[in-house]
């Protein structure tokens, strides 16, 4: 049996080879409807904190002569319902705009008609950082629709804060890319997609 026992030492040795991840190393690449990008470069700019979705599997009970078995059951997306972007708010406000935009798109509630449709190439594209922040690897949710262009809070009393909004959206699953590909390249080198 292997030994177990770690010190000190082991752990420095550990840190120092693989350091560890910072909750700043992490960009928003892309958010994309129907292929076409919903912000700019720019917008990006303003996104503060996102998260990157977890799955799982959810186990089934198969009872047997007295004993339950668990077995592998589906697979789900953590937050597929209800995926935030945080952005701070420019002063024109163009990251809510644009989710009210699509939104209307989505559902417009003028002419009760709409895009109801899940569109595999409407995504959004997250990156893991290393130390240099350059891309680890990319997460890309797929079947993306917006759900909500959050509040922006005002108040004639503020003492001059940054004003922030949360865009939620909607995703069907996500795939990770661990290599370093043309898409990731073509979106430039994290140009202006500076979070946190």
């Amino acid at each position: 049996m292997a030994d177990i026992k770690q010190t000190i030492q082991d752990f420095y040795k550990v840190a120092q080879t693989r350091d560890f991840a910072r909750d700043f190393q992490f960009r928003v690449l892309d958010v994309s409807n129907k292929g076409l990008p919903v912000f700019t470069e720019d917008d990006l700019v303003y996104a503060t904190t996102a998260v990157l979705p977890g799955k799982q599997i959810s186990p089934k009970e198969v009872p047997y002569n007295g004993f339950n078995f668990r077995i592998p059951g589906t697979v789900s997306y953590n937050n597929s319902d209800g995926f935030t972007i945080d952005f701070y708010c420019d002063a024109t406000t163009n990251a809510r705009v644009a989710i009210e935009n699509w939104i209307t798109e989505t559902f417009n509630d003028e002419t009760t008609t709409g895009d109801g449709v899940i569109h595999n190439n409407s995504t959004v594209t997250l990156a893991q950082l290393n130390t240099q922040f350059e891309p680890l690897r990319t997460y890309k949710l797929f079947g993306v629709f917006p759900v909500q262009a959050g509040d922006i809070t005002y108040s004639m009393v503020g003492t001059g804060e940054v004003a922030t909004v949360s865009i939620t959206l909607a995703y069907q699953f996500f795939r990770r890319d661990n290599e370093l590909n043309a898409a990731v390249n073509s979106i430039g080198k994290l140009a202006g997609a500076v979070l946190g």
